[in-house]
């Protein structure tokens, strides 16, 4: 543990930001599940709102810089790629 006090603050800086990135993290994962469980059950409008709710979700998080904006852009092909093939 860290005795400086200006290094022990940053230590729980860390430790905050840390659990504040999970939390947005989890989240982009369940909107990104919600999308594939509608596509699954054929709710193609089910479907085409957890998209865009997915999208905004995954942009938020690549613009704070929790995700690399590939794997943002991947994530939102594979979706729309997926919605698209549905019957």
């Amino acid at each position: 543990m860290a005795n400086i006090k200006s290094a022990r603050k940053r230590a729980h800086q860390a430790v905050q930001r840390r659990i504040h990135n999970m939390r947005l993290r989890t989240s982009v994962r369940t909107a990104i599940k919600n999308v594939k469980k509608a596509v699954a059950a054929g709710n193609k409008e089910a479907a085409a709102k957890a998209l865009i709710a997915s999208q905004r979700a995954i942009d938020r998080v690549v613009a704070k810089g929790i995700l690399h904006r590939n794997a943002g852009d991947r994530h939102k092909s594979r979706l729309a790629h997926a919605l698209k093939g549905m019957k």
